[in-house]
């Protein structure tokens, strides 16, 4: 096979995956949680936090204290079963699952807030009052309650 002959093809398939990528139907996406009006930007945004650690490996890990941080510092936004809110996006929802938004991805999320990407309802803050070792007690009990609905 020449040079000449793999440039088509490489085009072709190329102007096939963008084509298909664009073929989804919004309106019948089960994926996309219920959305709301974004939240008005009346201030700027929060600085990103850069004393926010991860916990180490071996880091015991305690559900139910994930939960009462949760309901604490993240219901009022997510619903203190994490289903969601006019405020914020349900975490207990296939979005969300370990192979779309890894645990990493939550502690993002908390420590440097996160863009709006799959909702509307505006930009995500970080989370100050949350350190490393509660979102891992969180991001637990989140993955917990995604087991029990099914999302693995």
């Amino acid at each position: 096979m020449t040079t000449r002959s793999i440039v088509p093809t490489a085009l072709g398939a190329l102007v096939g995956i963008l084509w298909l990528t664009g073929c989804s139907d919004p309106a019948t996406d089960t994926d996309t949680p219920p959305t709301a009006e974004p939240r008005a930007q009346t201030e700027p945004p929060p600085t990103p936090r850069t004393e926010f650690r991860i916990p180490a490996e071996g880091f015991e890990i305690n559900i139910a204290e994930g939960q009462e941080l949760f309901v604490a510092h993240c219901a009022a936004c997510h619903g203190a079963e994490a289903l969601g809110t006019d405020q914020g996006p349900p975490l207990i929802h296939r979005i969300y699952e370990p192979s779309h938004h890894s645990d990493l991805a939550f502690y993002r999320a908390i420590a440097l807030g996160v863009h709006q990407h799959h909702w509307e309802f505006g930009d995500m803050p970080p989370v100050p009052a949350v350190s490393g070792e509660d979102a891992a007690h969180i991001i637990a009990w989140i993955r917990q309650q995604q087991r029990a609905a099914g999302i693995e």
